[in-house]
This record gives structure tokens, C-alpha cells and sequence, in this order.
């Protein structure tokens, strides 16, 4: 029942109008700053057992607010390239609405599993979802080894990192994660369990996060009786 807490950088003056990708010195704006200390000051009073970041730096520094906040519960930052944000190639840099007039444009908002991005260090779209996915799989494992099977931990990464990973959890076709949204600082909670991950939240901008802690659960059951990796019948309460 590993939890993994995925949440988005905050914003930076790249945010938005430029497709900044792995430009490096791309940091946090003073709007940024202010929402990953309000997230930070949210996540708390969760028992998080760590937190990992995306090697890029607006990520860094979100990640190194969450943590500022835990008391030292969960140890020190750790870097996971593979949480890094997709290699768009010759697009890095570049304006969105010049990229949109680009013919690949329209692949990617429709057909993204096909998509190639342009450069010698162009990925595609299928290989960085498993890179995430692979990657959230391992820290299910080492989490659940440390620390038990119902820890939580944070990971921060980028807008099509973490809709990739939620188009996994949902099981949907990679040509459907345009459909999610992540925004800037925003919170998506995911609930692994031995049979198949649990959406919780997506997006999340605001609000109560106590009911992301799991449950106390019974000997070899879940929560009401059910097993691990049961959904109740009827949505449940």
C-alpha cells in the first residue's frame, strides 16, 4: 500500500510561454517560492519517509522546501534522474506558440506515443514514461523494504512526467495522458498495491491531506474487511 506523492515545481519565468525542458538554471520565480513553502507547510504533518527530486533545479528547490518542513523525518533529498522532465531535443527553449505551428504539434496533443522530439537528444514520449514508471516501481519496492508497506513519499517532478506516470496508474494508453493536468505545485497522490496502483487525487491545489495518510488495517485485510488490494463495491465511504 506504498503511497507515492507526486508533486510539480513551482512556477518559474519559463512556466508557461517556453518549453524549458532541461535548459539548466531554470529556478524558481517569487511565485514559485511561495508555492512550494505553502505546499510544504500542507504536506507537514504527513509521515513522509522521502523525498525525492528530479536532478533539474526548480524541482530541486520544491522538493528542498517540502523537506525543510518534515524535521528531518525524511532524511535527506535524493536525486532520481529518471524523474526528470522529457527530453524535447531541438524543441528545448523554444516558444510554445511557435511550437505549435509545428506539424509535430498536432501529434503530440493527439497521437504522443508516436512522438519522437526532434535532436540528437530527442526523446520520445513512450521512453520517458517508462523511465518514470520503472522508476516509481523501484521506489515502491526500496520504500516499502525501509519502511514498511503503507510509508508515503514525495516525489517532485515535471507536468508530462507525472501525467505519464498517472496515464500508467489509470491504465491508459499513453495517447490519452493529455486528458490529465498537473499544474504548477500541484499534488497527485497514488496508492500501490500488490494488485494494482489506487488514483487518490489529482492536481490537487489546496486542502485537507490527512485522508492521504492510509488507514490502520486488520491482520491480512484491508480497510472495512476487504483485502489489500480490494475497491469497494459502490464507491465506498
Amino acid at each position: 500500500m506504498t503511497t507515492l506523492l507526486l508533486v510539480r515545481h513551482g512556477l518559474t519565468a519559463m512556466t508557461g510561454p517556453v518549453l524549458a525542458g532541461w535548459t539548466p538554471g531554470v529556478r524558481l520565480d517569487d511565485r514559485g517560492r511561495e508555492q512550494a513553502a505553502r505546499l510544504a507547510g500542507r504536506l507537514a504533518s504527513l509521515p513522509i519517509a522521502a523525498v525525492v527530486t528530479s536532478p533539474l533545479e526548480r524541482c530541486a528547490e520544491t522538493a528542498a522546501a517540502i523537506a525543510s518542513r518534515l524535521d528531518g523525518r525524511a532524511g535527506d533529498v535524493e536525486t532520481d534522474e529518471r524523474f526528470g522532465e522529457v527530453r524535447y531535443g531541438d524543441w528545448t527553449g523554444r516558444p510554445l506558440k511557435e511550437l505549435a505551428k509545428e506539424p509535430l504539434w498536432r501529434v503530440v496533443q493527439e497521437h504522443p506515443s508516436a512522438v519522437r522530439f526532434p535532436g540528437e537528444d530527442g526523446e520520445s514520449l513512450a521512453a520517458a514514461q517508462h523511465r518514470a514508471v520503472t522508476a516509481v516501481r523501484d521506489w515502491n519496492a526500496r520504500i516499502a523494504a525501509e519502511h514498511g508497506p503503507d510509508a508515503l513519499y514525495a516525489v517532485c517532478s515535471h507536468g508530462d512526467i507525472i501525467k505519464a506516470i498517472v496515464a500508467d496508474a489509470l491504465g491508459l494508453h499513453l495517447d490519452q495522458f493529455q486528458r490529465i493536468q498537473a499544474d504548477p505545485a500541484s499534488l497527485t497522490a497514488i496508492r500501490y498495491t500488490e494488485t494494482r496502483p489506487f488514483v487518490v487525487r489529482v492536481n490537487d491545489t489546496g486542502g485537507d491531506v490527512a485522508g492521504l495518510v492510509p488507514p490502520p488495517r486488520e491482520e491480512g485485510s484491508g480497510k472495512d474487511g476487504l483485502g489489500p488490494g480490494d475497491a469497494p463495491v459502490g464507491g465506498g465511504a
